[in-house]
């Protein structure tokens, strides 16, 4: 399995990607799932996958050289597209393009044609867009109340992205809370693992110097592996246990009126027999 996550501020875009893939609990394997198509100046973009390796591999490969009927007599490729939604129509054909050659035969096989991926960058003056897109090549954009969107094991990071992201949160922080959701789901998940691929991109830079290999020797993540444990349990541990009584001894009472019924209750005699 694994776990992307893609996040669009007004500062920039951060992206961040696990690399295991396995196939059983002793076949494990480790695939970079990130991949950057840059022209400094011109154009910056990120592709992160999640499902079936095979379909994502050949999706990556093909994008490359996918063309696009655009009514204008000129193919429209990610290299000449001058805005990210025609970029991102063109990652959807090279999906469409896969299941056509090879969704018969998984499907004769029994498997599923499962991909899904986060697609983001800049192309020219034109804002930063992001894009989840999903195995029949279709996609939805984030939006300044979703600014996010997740592959894969997603539910296990999710909460701190939730709490913590807004579009005006700062880069670095957001590349923290990234790893913090990271380190939650590397906790609760074994089929997410080490390494991880972390991108930190500037608006209108229009390349990209802050990208960075995570193995188990790297001390920033060391530090939030160890650190986030730590205060989640210093936190927990200052919150009041519930009191059950009406003394009025604290300010958070747990047993107060409610104007919902208790829960049903069957009162049973000595020696009544239930049926």
């Amino acid at each position: 399995m694994t776990y992307c996550v893609g996040i669009k501020l007004d500062a920039g875009l951060v992206f961040l990607s696990d690399s295991r893939t396995n196939a059983g609990l002793d076949q494990i394997s480790t695939f970079r799932k990130m991949m950057v198509y840059e022209r400094p100046g011109d154009r910056f973009m990120v592709l992160l996958s999640a499902g079936n390796l095979s379909i994502s591999q050949s999706v990556r490969e093909i994008l490359q050289v996918e063309k696009l009927d655009n009514g204008t007599g000129v193919p429209l490729t990610i290299w000449n597209a001058t805005s990210m939604f025609d970029a991102v129509r063109v990652l959807g054909s090279a999906v469409r393009r896969v299941y056509d050659q090879d969704g018969p035969a998984l499907k004769k096989s029994g498997v599923d044609f499962n991909a899904s991926m986060i697609f983001g960058g800049q192309i020219g003056n034109e804002a930063m867009r992001l894009f989840l897109v999903y195995s029949a090549g279709n996609f939805i954009e984030a939006t300044r109340e979703t600014c996010y969107f997740q592959v894969g094991e997603s539910k296990y990071g999710k909460p701190v992205l939730d709490r913590m992201l807004t579009p005006h949160t700062p880069l670095d922080e957001a590349a923290k809370c990234a790893l913090v959701s990271m380190d939650s789901t590397l906790k609760s998940n074994l089929t997410v693992g080490l390494p991880l691929d972390l991108l930190v991109y500037e608006a209108k830079a229009l390349r990209c110097d802050q990208i960075v290999c995570i193995d188990d020797h790297n001390p920033y993540f060391q530090m939030i592996r160890s650190s986030w444990g730590q205060r989640l349990r210093q936190v927990f541990e200052s919150i009041e246990d519930p009191q059950w009584d009406r003394s009025g001894a604290t300010q958070s009472p747990l047993l107060v009126a409610s104007p919902r019924y208790e829960p049903m209750k069957k009162i049973t005699h000595p020696g009544e027999r239930i049926i």
